[in-house]
């Protein structure tokens, strides 16, 4: 659905049925959007390089220091319940804005903090806000583009991997002047898009890509009671659960090695680097690898295998926790598995129901997203109580445990597989939902 006053406020003569029209065509909302897309998206690796910096410098273990992905996740997650009702009530511009206030504030604070207990505390901020803007983006990109949904969704597709793929790379950088740099910056660089929205983008956009009724406040809690949808959520919790052990709790290791190599200067660069080759790995396949794989297998059998796969890989890091050269090689293969699976699961919740996009969205990556808050705790206290591989044999048990519980739900997600070519729309939602 379109704002009508889209055009008014581009300055450009645009169609939605523009099918021969640049994809480069768009109105100045759009690309305003999609600019703080990428910043917000940064956000899920940003801090990943300088974990380790500030568990030394403020004197935390890295147990602590991993609970910034924790408070940051668990406030996502539950905030992911509420987004399309508070939404559809308060318009996707006030959504948006209200979203950039939150991680430019929370952000920055985190910059100032003095402790990693109040930088926990202000990631769980952060979380908050990405939630409300990440949530909306996507169907106010799609109001506002001319040309097509097709385009925009490819614009909003390139802003998701971009911001990927250089959140680390930014948090490197940054984070090689002082761990605050990525904090400052986010807020800086979030800020700009704040003013940008405010500037270029209507009023009137719609909220939910779909339709002006308001959704209901218990949609997305009654959508659990769907046997399909339960299967998804609590698989999902479990795969989520071995991302992000690799996510939140690898730069410890990577850094031990390195130093135990003799390689002095690595820190958040070389972590940077690394966390880069996953990232852009991770937009690939999102993007590329799981329409083909599905395709070829069907949705369920390609959560099974990839699942499986990616077990396997956990299990051979953590024998490798001391070769650096190993552990690199295997997270960025990692990225490639991820990749697949953040798509087809959030494909997968959409269709195994007849539930509207952003509740569907809404409902699995508010349960998903609980998996991703537990393993930095489990990661900490099992690396610190047994050894420093034991995290990831923690985290490719529990990814076996979503296999078989997609076993058992088998039959309950027969529908999955009944729309296997995705309209560019449920393609995007399945990008947003799966890494979110």
């Amino acid at each position: 659905m379109r704002a009508s006053t889209d055009n008014e406020t581009s300055g450009d003569e645009t169609t939605d049925s523009g099918g021969n029209a640049s994809i480069l065509h768009q109105p100045r909302a759009v690309w305003a959007v999609a600019f703080a897309a990428v910043i917000a998206f940064m956000g899920i690796g940003l801090v990943d390089p300088i974990l380790p910096a500030i568990s030394a410098e403020l004197d935390a273990t890295p147990a602590q220091s991993m609970l910034l992905f924790t408070s940051y996740l668990f406030i996502t997650g539950g905030m992911m319940f509420f987004t399309s009702y508070l939404s559809s009530r308060i318009g996707a511009k006030t959504t948006l804005l209200v979203g950039l206030i939150l991680i430019v504030a929370f952000s920055a604070l985190a910059g100032f903090s003095g402790s990693v207990d109040q930088i926990i505390g202000f990631r769980a901020g952060w979380g908050l806000g990405n939630a409300l803007f990440i949530s909306t983006a996507l169907s106010t990109i799609v109001g506002a583009a001319s040309g097509g949904a097709e385009k925009a969704i490819i614009l909003y597709e390139a802003a998701l991997g971009v911001g990927i793929a250089t959140g680390p790379l930014l948090g490197g950088l940054l984070g090689g002047i002082s761990w605050r740099g990525p904090f400052f910056g986010t807020a800086v660089l979030m800020a700009i898009g704040f003013i940008a929205i405010v500037v270029l983008l209507p009023g009137g956009t719609s909220s939910n890509g779909a339709s002006a009724e308001p959704i209901k406040l218990s949609a997305t809690f009654r959508a659990l009671a769907r046997p399909g949808v339960a299967v998804l959520g609590i698989s999902a919790l479990m795969y989520n659960f071995g991302f992000f052990i690799l996510l939140a709790y690898s730069p410890f290791p990577v850094e031990e090695a390195a130093a135990k190599m003799g390689i002095e200067n690595f820190g958040a660069m070389g972590l940077g680097y690394v966390f880069f080759g996953w990232g852009i790995c991770v937009a690939i396949t999102s993007v590329f690898g799981a329409p083909l794989l599905t395709k070829r297998m069907g949705r369920r059998r390609s959560l099974v295998v990839t699942l499986i796969a990616l077990a396997v890989l956990l299990g051979v890091m953590s024998f490798l926790v001391e070769s650096l050269t190993g552990l690199i090689i295997c997270i960025v293969i990692a990225g490639m598995l991820l990749g697949v699976l953040n798509t087809v699961f959030t494909e997968s919740a959409m269709e195994v129901s007849d539930l509207p996009r952003p509740v569907a969205s809404g409902t699995y990556s508010g349960v998903r997203f609980v998996g991703g808050a537990v393993a930095p705790i489990v990661a900490g206290s099992v690396s610190e109580s047994i050894s420093a591989g034991a995290p990831y044999l923690f985290g490719a048990g529990v990814v076996l445990l979503s296999v078989i519980v997609i076993s058992i739900g088998w039959k309950t997600l027969r529908r999955v597989d009944g729309h296997i070519d995705e309209a560019p729309v449920d393609e995007a939602y399945a990008l947003t939902g799966g890494d979110a």
